[in-house]
């Protein structure tokens, strides 16, 4: 297994969560202890919080120095250079952050179970 991709699917504990807010100290509740939980945040928070959190670098920060995700937040600071608001916001946020998901969690597949995979019966 992929040590790095395990790193960063892990869950953290809630001192380490990503803590949503519409702005400064306007806490929503809603919270994300991996990075399999901010994309279902991402999907159903007020678009305030990500407005809020994109322009504050905020998304980015969590992503790389909590996670350990350098990859995804480089690609969160091209999303936030393009400034973008509202629904298309919400929708190429939600996209990098599945996409990034789905390579790391087949990258972490064991390799015996890779190789069966790929493997035809005769």
């Amino acid at each position: 297994m992929n040590n790095a991709n395990t790193q960063i699917l892990r869950k953290v504990e809630d001192a380490q969560a990503f803590h949503f807010s519409t702005g400064f100290n306007a806490f929503t509740g809603q919270k994300a202890n991996s990075l399999e939980e901010f994309l279902l945040r991402v999907r159903e928070v007020d678009i305030r919080c990500l407005e809020f959190h994109l322009s504050q670098k905020d998304f980015e920060k969590w992503i790389e120095f909590t996670l350990g995700d350098i990859r995804l937040a480089a690609d969160l600071r091209r999303l936030r250079e393009q400034k973008l608001v509202g629904e298309n916001l919400r929708t190429l946020l939600s996209l990098l952050v599945s996409g990034r998901l789905k390579e790391l969690k087949s990258t972490s597949l064991p390799k015996a179970r890779k190789q069966s995979k790929s493997k035809t019966n005769i």
